[in-house]
């Protein structure tokens, strides 16, 4: 199975941590945030991996080159979105839909997740061709990208549903089998040929690839996880991913 990770931007909202560092190379517990996800990936037996890189990709390629010695099972490359810039994180799919003729998983670039939950997603069974990673909490706020399902699909997904319907929110990972590829392939694709396919997240593709029928859900309550958007999320990630089984102290990690 190959996991996709979209890492290509820079995460203004943790300036100036990353004036020269991509997000996902900040340190996090003396390792940084890809490295962690590629531990996970690792461990959950997922053998290939595509990071696709934009703002300041040489140090992402550098985590890349040293995660490969370390993780010797697993095989990482990188693919660079030119336009990083200037597009939102469709215009990264678009990029990557070459890596997409078969099935695969997307992995946002600032998800962090225990490999219980990566483990759960590739063993669960639904009749979807699409299978999106949710969780659901008491609260939803403004930056949670929400979802409303019923009886295993997903119907919506995005910030700005009404909170009336919500029961669950994307954790930023998700499952295609072949038709699902294809799919979403097409649609991404679709997407980009319109006036505003710079401007758009590819959960705008995932919504109305439910709205037809394609996307079901893999609920993980309870499963540890947590994704780094800001400098409080950033501290609160310190004390999550130290908890993980294969964390032996502050400066390992199995590989």
């Amino acid at each position: 199975m190959r996991a996709i990770i979209l890492s290509a931007g820079q995460g203004r909202r943790l300036l100036p941590l990353t004036e020269n560092t991509p997000k996902c190379c900040l340190p996090l517990a003396n390792h940084s945030i890809l490295e962690w996800q590629l531990s996970q990936i690792n461990k959950a037996g997922v053998d290939e991996v595509v990071v696709v890189t934009g703002f300041e990709s040489e140090r992402v390629e550098a985590v890349v080159e040293a995660a490969s010695e370390k993780f010797s099972d697993l095989e990482i490359r990188t693919l660079h979105n030119p336009f990083y810039a200037r597009s939102d994180n469709l215009g990264t799919c678009w990029v990557a839909r070459g890596e997409m003729l078969e099935a695969f998983l997307i992995i946002n670039g600032d998800t962090l997740f225990e490999a219980a939950i990566l483990e759960k997603l590739l063993a669960s069974k639904n009749d979807y061709p699409i299978t999106l990673t949710t969780d659901s909490k008491g609260d939803y706020d403004d930056d949670d990208m929400k979802v409303v399902t019923d009886e295993g699909r997903l119907l919506r997904v995005g910030k700005t549903l009404d909170r009336e319907y919500v029961n669950g929110e994307s954790i930023g990972m998700m499952v295609f089998n072949q038709q699902g590829a294809d799919t979403f392939r097409h649609k991404v694709e679709a997407l980009m040929k319109s006036a505003e396919g710079l401007t758009r997240w590819y959960l705008s593709a995932i919504d109305e690839l439910a709205d037809e029928g394609h996307v079901g859900v893999c609920s993980i309550q309870g499963l540890s996880w947590c994704e780094v958007d800001d400098h409080a999320d950033l501290k609160h990630a310190e004390h999550v991913v130290v908890t993980w089984p294969d964390h032996h102290g502050s400066g390992s990690m199995v590989s």
